[in-house]
């Protein structure tokens, strides 16, 4: 991604990543509540943006992020989560304050200085809201090898997009690609035999009842923490 994106762009597919970042179709009634656009608007800029191909669209329907668009709406909505949790923490920003100027930060914030902020904020995976934090899009099997890795100049992007066990809200199967957190929660999820280039399958259940998701792992069964689910990422 050579060229600048938009601001508006971004905003549009943050939203739609925040509706459904696991494939759900997302309203153009809902796009335009939570941006405060008239829906007319909206199926204009949607047709523009399946034209640009970062979205597939279907009238009176809604819209879904293509693989390209996933790739752009993560990025950003990461940026915006880790400036809340860097606001929120160091600078003990104001909480009514954090959102807005998050906002305004994000999109001019740079890869090297997001990886900095991440490094320095012990790899965070929620943000003050408890909502999560993708992945970065660096090409890294874990955290202890992005903080092996010191010139960013040699820092390249990977060619796939994640999600977290506890992003997803459907049935999903696919590779564990990324493990992220600090060298504790790394060993503990090492301890439990879960490694990248593991299969993995979760089957959703919006009943779930407390803080534990069970998984199949390699075709063994396995109750992970919600702190495990929160890092562990998959390539679906």
């Amino acid at each position: 991604m050579a060229e600048k994106i938009s601001e508006n762009i971004e905003e549009y597919l943050e939203v739609l990543y925040r509706n459904g970042s696991n494939g759900e179709q997302v309203s153009t009634t809902m796009l335009s509540k939570e941006l405060g656009i008239a829906p007319g608007s909206v199926t204009q800029m949607l047709k523009k943006l399946e034209n640009l191909g970062y979205i597939d669209y279907t009238p009176y329907k809604g819209a879904t992020l293509t693989d390209e668009g996933m790739q752009i709406a993560q990025k950003i909505t990461r940026k915006h989560r880790i400036l809340e949790k860097f606001l929120n923490d160091v600078l003990k920003i104001k909480e009514e304050n954090i959102h807005d100027q998050a906002c305004e930060m994000e999109h001019t914030l740079s890869d090297e200085a997001e990886r900095a902020l991440c490094n320095m904020l012990h790899n965070p995976d929620l943000c003050p809201d408890e909502n999560i934090i993708p992945a970065c899009n660096f090409d890294f099997e874990s955290c202890n090898e992005c903080y092996s890795l010191k010139d960013f100049d040699h820092v390249v992007n990977r060619k796939f997009n994640l999600l977290s066990i506890s992003e997803l809200t459907s049935n999903a199967e696919g590779t564990i690609s990324f493990i992220r957190g600090s060298s504790e929660l790394l060993d503990e999820i090492a301890e439990r035999n879960i490694k990248v280039g593991q299969h993995l399958s979760y089957e959703f259940n919006e009943n779930r009842v407390g803080t534990h998701y069970l998984v199949n792992i390699e075709n063994e069964d396995l109750n992970i923490s919600a702190e495990m689910a929160n890092n562990i990422f998959i390539r679906i």
